[in-house]
């Protein structure tokens, strides 16, 4: 037995707290805690939709210098409809990429080992798209669709869209199901269950 160990915030160096609450503020994100002590420690927190964790910053909050904090992954299951939602709340992103060499999307200075456009076949984990707060730290918008196994033990849903996506994706599977049966399938919706079940905790998928 093991205790569990809930990485639950990120602490995002910042030169200006009430510079950085504004821009989260802006993107949608809930604003949990802004508190300032007599001592000059201030920590805000906000959480952006459906994540299970947070970002702080604030004053006297971290040594690290504004701007360091690099690559903080923020994983969507379509990454061109989360840039579109970004940029129309006022964020500057990338184009959506997919790297020609492993790494490169963590080359924020150098764009060359990135190639334009979703990765082939949509491929889970491939698909990328960049975006940095006031002070330069970075943000990295990552589609996964299916998960690796082992990486999570449920399929659980964080928002109407997330189920949407998974829903037309299990519909897309099931209609090449019964394109290769020849066959209407009366069963789909243990099908679709099964299908969405397997691909967010990465097991093999119903054909």
């Amino acid at each position: 037995m093991s205790t569990d160990l809930k990485l639950e915030a990120v602490v995002v160096p910042v030169a200006d707290a009430d510079r950085s609450k504004e821009f989260y503020s802006g993107l949608g994100w809930r604003l949990d805690a802004d508190f300032a002590f007599d001592n000059g420690f201030r920590v805000v927190q906000f959480t952006p939709p459906g994540s299970p964790a947070s970002v702080q910053f604030g004053t006297k909050i971290t040594s690290a210098e504004p701007g360091t904090a690099q690559g903080l992954y923020l994983v969507v299951t379509d990454v061109e409809a989360a840039r579109s939602e970004l940029l129309a709340q006022g964020a500057k992103l990338s184009e959506v990429f997919h790297p020609a060499a492993p790494g490169a999307q963590f080359e924020a200075g150098d764009t060359s080992g990135r190639v334009t456009g979703p990765a082939d076949e949509r491929s889970s984990y491939g698909s990328f798209a960049t975006f940095s707060d006031p002070d330069g730290n970075t943000w990295l918008l990552q589609e996964v669709t299916k998960r690796l196994p082992g990486r999570v033990d449920d399929a659980t849903y964080t928002s109407v869209d997330d189920l949407e996506a998974a829903l037309r994706r299990a519909a897309a599977a099931h209609g090449e199901h019964e394109a290769r049966t020849g066959q209407a399938d009366e069963n789909w919706p243990t099908w679709y269950a099964t299908y969405m079940l397997a691909e967010r905790t990465g097991a093999e998928l119903p054909q």
